[in-house]
């Protein structure tokens, strides 16, 4: 079942979760002409800087889900919300249909030209750059809108979109496992690492929200594949719409690099032809990946090579991922706060320490996610000076990885920056990496990024 609103015109709605994306599904909802009670775990107090302009024009059920949730014609579930919550049983024992944040943004969007974007890492710097590139491409009147995953909900950029925008999501594996009906006319499916078992509770529940990305897409639709990724190669043969594979290497993709350039080569009316751009300035062999994945994304829908090389060139990466943080009395500091898995922590030790021996200080640490942090162990000890822990998942941390290099517990972000500061040596490198969800000492790990730059700004 599909969300529908005028099925449900002028009924109530319930929303499970003020996170960002709940806040933003209950102004649109309210926007629109629906009743909307908000319900949330945390007590009312708590609240009051999150509903900011929804106090007083909504509903709120806070301190729990109960039953007044029940009395709502729909609900809609906000990403955060775990699939097993004792509320969404409830829910469908009284027959109230529960929509993802996702489809109900969607059902209010003026325009069906949808490129969705999923993977374990990469999804943010490869939506950026799409968004980058369609932006050169287009013609005046038209625009390239990115929400989701990224920052803007998709609550709040969809129903703002013109019916001939383009809509570019960045969409977790939360946002697509509740979705029923997602389809995007273009897809891309990254990669696939353990993540988020806290959440799924397994990796066959999250490899099934991934490929919820492409599931509904038809013949006339298309969807781009890393043929590197083993998972991603074998859900792509169940595709059914157009399949576009990038990889390293030549053989058999449509996108490879090759000569300090990335090569195309996409079948057409007139036959295929080869077209090579220039990769952006980004560190890390995982950053070609990302351009290699947006370029096809945008060849597949038929941009101009001109205006895609453009876009390439002026691309600078994305905040919070492998972002120059400044200097600080010699060392030079790196905000990797996206980095909330242990797979993303790995990709950044490979793009930063070839080169630099053993010169990195890693910040690591938060809440933990429910996978080992021990595939960490031989970058550690090839590239890694010391280990500053925060958050609670250090002990673990601590567990996994001792013994390869010196462990400092630290408890806090501001404490590690401090610390670091006094072990390090001019020359040495601070990453703040922490294969960990924010969510123990900060509000999001855009919090902590900035937070970890203001430190470092105030060291210096």
């Amino acid at each position: 079942m599909s969300f529908d609103p005028k099925a449900f015109r002028r009924k109530s709605a319930a929303v499970l979760g003020l996170g960002k994306s709940g806040r933003a599904a209950a102004r649109l909802l309210l926007r629109k002409g629906f009743k909307v009670l908000a319900s949330d775990a945390r007590p009312r107090r708590d609240l009051k800087t999150a509903l900011g302009a929804l106090a007083g024009r909504i509903a709120l059920e806070a301190g729990g889900h109960g039953s007044r949730c029940l009395k709502a014609a729909f609900a809609v579930k906000s990403p955060g919300l775990p699939p097993r919550a004792p509320i969404l049983e409830r829910l469908r024992q009284a027959r109230v249909p529960v929509f993802s944040e996702l489809e109900v943004a969607l059902a209010f969007c003026p325009s069906r030209e949808l490129l969705a974007i999923t993977g374990t890492n990469g999804k943010t710097t490869t939506t950026a750059l799409a968004e980058e590139i369609f932006r050169a491409a287009l013609p005046r009147g038209r625009r390239a809108v990115a929400a989701g995953n990224i920052g803007t909900p998709a609550s709040e950029a969809a129903a703002g979109a013109g019916a001939k925008d383009i809509v570019i999501l960045e969409v977790s594996s939360y946002q697509l496992e509740d979705s029923r009906s997602f389809h995007p006319r273009a897809a891309a499916l990254l990669n696939i690492t353990p993540d988020h078992m806290e959440h799924h509770g397994s990796m066959e529940a999250y490899i099934e929200a991934k490929e919820k990305v492409f599931r509904q897409q038809t013949e006339a639709d298309f969807c781009v594949f890393n043929a590197e990724d083993p998972l991603v190669l074998k859900l792509s043969r169940a595709a059914r719409c157009r399949r576009l594979y990038f990889g390293r290497k030549r053989p058999a993709v449509h996108a490879w690099f090759e000569g300090g350039r990335i090569r195309t080569k996409l079948p057409g009316r007139r036959g295929a032809r080869e077209i090579s751009f220039a990769p952006p300035k980004l560190p890390g062999a995982h950053n070609l990946d990302n351009a290699m994945a947006a370029v096809l994304l945008a060849m597949g829908w038929g941009l101009k090579a001109p205006a895609i090389q453009k876009a390439l060139k002026a691309f600078r990466g994305v905040e919070h991922r492998l972002e120059a943080a400044g200097t600080a009395r010699g060392v030079r500091c790196i905000n990797d706060s996206k980095a909330t898995n242990v797979d993303s922590t790995m990709v950044a030790l490979k793009a930063l320490a070839p080169g630099l021996g053993r010169r990195i200080l890693l910040i690591l640490g938060g809440l933990h996610k429910g996978s080992p942090y021990r595939p960490l162990r031989p970058l550690i000890e090839s590239g890694v000076k010391g280990i500053l822990t925060i958050g609670s998942a250090a002990a673990k941390i601590e567990e996994d990885l001792g013994g390869l290099a010196p462990i400092l517990p630290c408890g806090d972000l501001a404490t590690a920056v401090t610390t670091a500061l006094q072990v390090a040596a001019a020359g040495d490198v601070l990453l703040l990496s922490p294969a960990c969800a924010s969510f123990d000492q900060f509000r999001d790990f855009e919090d902590r990024g900035a937070r970890f730059k203001a430190l470092v700004k105030a060291a210096r």
